[in-house]
């Protein structure tokens, strides 16, 4: 296998989901932290978007997208395969994957809102997200029942953010949604999810809200 290196912003959501699911299959692997507001030379010459995350692809490739990252490392890699081998139920995944994108685009509106009002609108839209996520997921443990795959890897940020922010502020009531809760639980157990952070996730995830300032940062406690 080439060598791969992951280009990464420690708190970018979309990064982890390619680390979840470099680690869920052991897949050996660099990682090079970059700060995306003073961002390396080197970045914007293969960096299309200028995002991350970025898989190298020894001398052959820069790969970029989360998704198309995951589905490369899930078909270079033994099994078990993590998208369903029905091609529907595939097409389904790839579909909620995109959803959970859009569910991530909220969360970070809601975290850069500048005030009261302009979160509880930017929650809103969240939670109606979440409600429809609710209805489509099965029973515990993951998305697609008893196998974890790509679409829980694409999830996994979202979730573990939002436990996070409900520790300081309420953005969504889990009793309302018993199978998100549930599906939360089983992912943030997962050594894979576990190890998809930084040592210091928490307080670097904190510190980044506090510098975006806004409503919610006025809701984390002091540094």
């Amino acid at each position: 296998m080439e060598h791969l290196e992951l280009v990464s912003f420690k708190v970018c959501p979309f990064v982890q989901r390619s680390v979840i699911t470099l680690r869920y299959k052991n897949v050996p692997f660099d990682i090079t932290h970059i700060d995306l507001n003073h961002p390396p030379e080197w970045f914007a010459a293969i960096s299309p978007f200028g995002k991350v995350p970025l898989l190298k692809v020894g001398d052959k490739a820069v790969l970029f997208e989360s998704a198309v990252i995951n589905e490369y490392l899930d078909e270079i890699t033994p099994a078990p395969r993590l998208h369903p081998e029905d091609p529907l139920r595939r097409a389904i995944n790839r579909a909620w994957i995109e959803f959970g994108s859009a569910c991530l685009a909220d969360l970070y509106m809601l975290s850069v809102a500048a005030d009261e009002a302009q979160f509880e609108e930017c929650r809103n839209g969240l939670l109606g997200k979440l409600r429809r996520l609710e209805a489509e997921i099965h029973p515990a443990p993951y998305f697609n029942g008893d196998k974890f795959s790509l679409a829980d890897a694409a999830f996994a940020p979202l979730l573990m953010r939002l436990e996070l922010l409900n520790q300081v502020h309420c953005v969504f009531d889990p009793a309302e949604c018993p199978k998100l809760e549930a599906w939360s639980d089983a992912l943030m157990a997962m050594p894979a999810v576990k190890g998809s952070v930084v040592h210091d996730f928490v307080k670097v995830y904190f510190d980044h809200l506090r510098g975006r300032g806004g409503y919610l940062a006025s809701c984390l406690p002091a540094a």
